[in-house]
């Protein structure tokens, strides 16, 4: 039998199969490498690595609360950065220094810790934060969050009965949190699919390399509340980016850098939506159509906005 690659994060977790953050999870620890410290917010990703007394991590890893993964990360580098100032002798296996990483979902992000995310930001804190955004908080059933896409059926944005003209799912748009980030002047921001594991460990890997905070957002298709196969993740993660609605993009000292074009002839969003039991009520009636039409308008804004054609 060959010997199976080491990697940081084992197998034997408790996601579900075919979950996209699992897979985003893994790829972002080996990227990292072994030097590095990694601070977890609250939800599905903690839930289902650490259950105690087992861990499917193979670096250091703190658990936090939903809202203080950035805080906790800020602390961690402050006792690296004092231990160096001081010249106290770190592990003998550490060689370059170590990274401080935090990471969460979608609500840790978006919303619970955005404000200290932000404070993290604010203070050039040499930090890389991942945002694995599967759109929803999925650990406590599909409650809708800042990053949940126009017109997402949730259980606090529901689509209601047919004939239910008021309800077409999320009101909101999802919250540009790459403007945000760039708006803090973060020198490496970036956002990609987990569709793509070459590009993940490319940007992880650029990131964690960049001079002061740095931001990933990744998206990963959730099986339960997008009410998708196991074997769709990967699909739906490819035409998320190739439809234009979720660009895959690079911004460095604030200037947008490199994008992932999309195909010459580009997927409708119909094609995005209609697998997704989440998007369900939009191909019921002739309402749902001029919905759909809305959201590939904002696809093409995409495309024009971060030069995707």
């Amino acid at each position: 039998m060959p010997t199976p690659p080491k990697t940081l994060f084992s197998p034997g977790h408790r996601g579900c199969a075919g979950c996209g953050q699992m897979i985003a999870a893994r790829l972002v620890a080996d990227a990292l490498g072994p030097n590095t410290i990694i601070a977890n917010a609250t939800g599905c990703l903690e839930v289902v690595t650490t259950p105690y007394p087992e861990s499917n991590w193979g670096l250091p890893w703190i658990h936090s609360l939903f809202e203080n993964a950035a805080a906790i990360a800020s602390g961690i580098r402050a006792a690296l950065d004092y231990k160096e100032k001081n010249k106290s002798p770190l592990p003998p296996f550490v060689k370059g220094g170590i990274k401080v990483v935090a990471q969460g979902g979608d609500g840790a992000t978006f919303d619970i810790g955005f404000g200290l995310i932000s404070g993290m930001w604010e203070r050039g804190e040499n930090i890389l934060y991942v945002c694995y955004d599967n759109e929803a908080y999925m650990n406590t059933g599909a409650q809708a969050s800042a990053a949940t896409p126009w017109a997402a059926n949730t259980t606090t944005t529901p689509a209601g009965a047919a004939t239910d003209l008021s309800g077409i799912g999320s009101h909101f748009m999802k919250k540009d949190m790459l403007a945000i980030a760039v708006a803090h002047g973060l020198k490496y921001v970036a956002q990609t699919t987990v569709a793509y594991p070459l590009d993940i460990v490319k940007k992880v890997k650029k990131a964690a390399a960049a001079e002061g905070p740095s931001y990933l957002q990744i998206l990963v298709p959730c099986i339960p509340g997008w009410e998708i196969g196991p074997n769709q993740t990967i699909q739906l993660a490819k035409l998320a980016a190739a439809t234009g609605i979720y660009p895959v993009v690079e911004y460095i000292n604030g200037q947008l850098a490199d994008v992932l074009k999309t195909p010459n002839e580009r997927p409708p969003v119909e094609n995005y939506l209609k697998p997704q039991g989440r998007f369900k009520h939009l191909f019921r009636d002739e309402r749902g159509k001029k919905q759909i039409a809305y959201i590939q308008k904002l696809a093409d804004k995409n495309v024009k906005k971060y030069k995707l054609a």
